[in-house]
């Protein structure tokens, strides 16, 4: 049993982590009122972002380079973002539309670039990764140590105290206050002097930050290369998460941990003697059939803000 957990764990906080970092962007986007269905586009840049940056410049920055990398994704799904915020929040596009355009370009502009810069379907594999690595101190804990804190890669406890991060700054500051109040009653938090599109951007741009960094994360700690196939509905699992986890930053990552699970189990499952006999292909649809489940509101229905989808228009009533 000690052994199947210490090899189940580390798997799922590894795949989890894509999924928490990217949900925690859904949320700020969503708590401010704009639905982003472009997750999964954000996603998409951050991958090609942070393994063409990696194998770009791996000679300049050497063992720097996958974190450099996830800095420069952050920044380009940051940008790409604003095309969502300006089309939804400017010109108050149907915001739906709007993000499923996001997922659109960010995989034709991804694909052709990389069949340009590379001449074929898929980038070279980088040569400096993140890798597994072990946590001093913690790692000597009995029991705990050799399960949580034993190969295992940092980006996943980076992606679960950044979401205490976001449940902090929701909830306990000001500015979590602001931006939940124009994701509720925005009419009322303009009365009150809140920029109502100004909190929008800041949510917006937000969700595209932690949706490229969510990407890279993915790209340079299971994929280790780019193509049209790397981020395969990652994205809409963690949009998943997002509605999953009631739109709560915890309740997101608690999601984003369970379709982590799930993603894990054809991985692990041939040391698990309960999960050996059960056909591969059901463990490898098993994390998209649990995301349907959860969109189509089979585990539980939960209430989203009430201006979620709702572009504000100053002065309307």
């Amino acid at each position: 049993m000690f052994e199947a957990l210490q090899s189940i764990i580390p798997t799922v906080l590894f795949y989890s982590a894509p999924l928490i970092l990217t949900a925690l962007g859904g949320v700020y986007s969503e708590k401010s009122g704009v639905v982003n269905i472009g997750l999964e586009g954000l996603m998409v840049m951050g991958a090609f972002v942070g393994i063409v940056f990696n194998l770009t410049f791996v000679d300049i920055f050497g063992s720097w380079t996958p974190w450099i990398s996830i800095l420069a994704a952050m920044a380009v799904g940051a940008v790409f973002s604003l095309i969502h915020a300006v089309a939804s929040i400017s010109f108050y596009a149907n915001q739906v539309v709007s993000g499923v355009a996001i997922n659109m370009l960010a995989l034709g502009i991804g694909v052709y670039l990389t069949k340009v810069w590379y001449g074929k379907g898929q980038t070279d594999m980088v040569d400096q990764p993140f890798y597994t690595t072990d946590i001093p101190v913690l790692e000597h804990i009995p029991l705990i140590g050799p399960i949580f804190f034993q190969g295992i890669y940092v980006t996943s406890y980076i992606a679960i105290i950044l979401a205490f991060v976001a449940w902090y700054v929701l909830y306990k500051t000001p500015f979590g206050l602001r931006l939940r109040a124009v994701g509720e009653h925005p009419m009322a938090a303009d009365t009150n002097g809140i920029k109502v599109e100004r909190m929008r951007y800041i949510a917006v741009i937000l969700s595209g930050t932690l949706g490229g960094l969510g990407g890279a994360v993915f790209a340079l700690t299971i994929a280790s290369n780019f193509s049209h196939s790397t981020i395969v509905g990652q994205g809409f699992m963690a949009l998943a998460a997002v509605i999953f986890g009631k739109w709560h930053p915890l309740g997101a990552m608690g999601a984003a941990l369970f379709f982590g699970l799930a993603q894990s189990l054809s991985v692990v499952s041939s040391g698990i003697p309960l999960l050996a006999d059960i056909p591969q292909v059901i463990l490898l649809i098993a994390p998209y059939l649990l995301t349907i489940l959860a969109l189509a509101g089979f585990i539980g229905r939960a209430e989203a803000p009430r201006a979620n989808g709702i572009p504000y228009i100053k002065g309307s009533r």
